[in-house]
């Protein structure tokens, strides 16, 4: 009987372990998910490298060689944006500054730092689309 009780206890432990971890690793996703990119020539298959695409997920922003938290978000008023302070981390730094990101009318993303201000495209849902893969894609002859 004993065996029976430590096995449900174990169970019941579990059950909220794993619902735990699902709750930490499956973050809600935010208003400003997605990724971004920089320039038209951005390489939206790559992420935190020159020449990539920034990313938002969740709570973290990732650029080029820097990540930040986005911490304490403030709705802006009348406007699809909000105000966050980003714990950001990089090249062996760390840093705190506020941001405001705004979704931008034609999906794109406004970012907005002290003094600075930022307009990037989305990119498209499948970054690899377009990507030559075979010789018949590119106009070869089969062989």
């Amino acid at each position: 009987m004993a065996h029976h009780h430590t096995t449900r206890n174990r169970t019941a432990a579990l059950a909220v372990l794993a619902g735990a971890a699902m709750l930490a690793g499956g973050a809600v996703a935010g208003p400003f998910d997605g990724l971004y990119r920089p320039a038209p020539t951005s390489d939206c298959t790559m992420v935190g490298a020159d020449g990539g695409a920034i990313q938002i997920e969740s709570d973290v922003f990732t650029g080029v060689e820097a990540s930040c938290t986005m911490r304490r978000p403030v709705n802006v008023r009348d406007m699809d944006a909000t105000l966050y302070d980003m714990e950001c981390s990089g090249e062996g730094t760390e840093w705190t500054r506020r941001a405001m990101l705004m979704n931008a009318a034609d999906g794109g993303l406004i970012l907005v730092w002290d003094g600075f201000a930022f307009k990037y495209d989305r990119c498209p849902t499948d970054p690899a689309a377009g990507t030559v893969t075979t010789a018949d894609d590119i106009g070869l002859p089969a062989q």
